[in-house]
């Protein structure tokens, strides 16, 4: 038997921010051109409103990833700073909570007693982040890994609509914009999936039915501001 198992819990923080980069920039950008082109404008302004989305949108995403991740990198180096603190100043106190965690999953008194005080003296800092706040070194936040990964995953989803756009006929463009952007959330979906360990049908349906949504939406409201123009 086989027993070399890969966990995927360590890809979270990168594929968090990847997968929705990609899957923000293929919607909100298939959804833009497919709003202006109901809305009957030319082939030059679609495109311009989709390169337009494209840059705004990717600018966007990175900021907005690295203010929204080094608000949380803040708050462990925060509590981690406290904990050493506590470390230094309390240790009894915070080896009886270190105990005390282990007891609570499980451990007789004796044996969390001794593990708690062999930690202690290993990396007493690294077993209060890892045991006590659930901060563990996979999954610490890195701001700038998520506002890059954000930036160009989110520019890579927004060229696909953009480059169907440009070769498109401007009567059939809705449709292959549609259709090609559908198809591409479904693959992010799948890809998405397997790379987290996830059912893959689910996370295609997923990000698919509200890719759909959206893209109805939009189109509906270009059509309706198209026709009052």
């Amino acid at each position: 038997m086989d027993h070399n198992f890969t966990h995927k819990s360590h890809r979270i923080s990168w594929l968090r921010a990847a997968v929705l980069g990609a899957n923000d920039g293929i919607v909100s950008t298939a959804s833009l051109i497919v709003g202006v082109a109901a809305a009957a404008a030319s082939s030059e302004s679609i495109l311009l409103a989709g390169v337009a989305a494209l840059v705004a949108g990717a600018m966007s995403m990175a900021a907005g990833e690295y203010v929204s991740v080094s608000s949380q990198s803040d708050t462990e180096k925060a509590d981690l700073e406290l904990e050493r603190r506590h470390i230094e100043e309390y240790p009894e106190f915070e080896l009886e909570e270190l105990a005390a965690i282990y007891r609570e999953r499980g451990l007789g008194r004796q044996l969390a007693d001794q593990v708690a005080e062999k930690l202690m003296k290993h990396d007493a800092l690294g077993a209060h982040a890892r045991d006590e706040l659930g901060i563990l070194d996979s999954s610490r936040a890195q701001p700038l890994q998520a506002a890059v990964s954000s930036g160009i995953s989110f520019s890579v989803g927004a060229s696909l609509p953009l480059i169907v756009a440009y070769f498109s006929p401007q009567s059939q463009l809705v449709i292959f914009v549609s259709i090609s952007s559908l198809l591409s959330l479904a693959v992010l979906g799948v890809l998405a999936a397997k790379a987290g360990g996830a059912p893959k049908a689910i996370g295609a349906l997923r990000v698919t039915f509200w890719g759909a949504l959206a893209m109805a939406v939009t189109a509906g409201v270009g059509s309706a501001f198209g026709t009052v123009t």
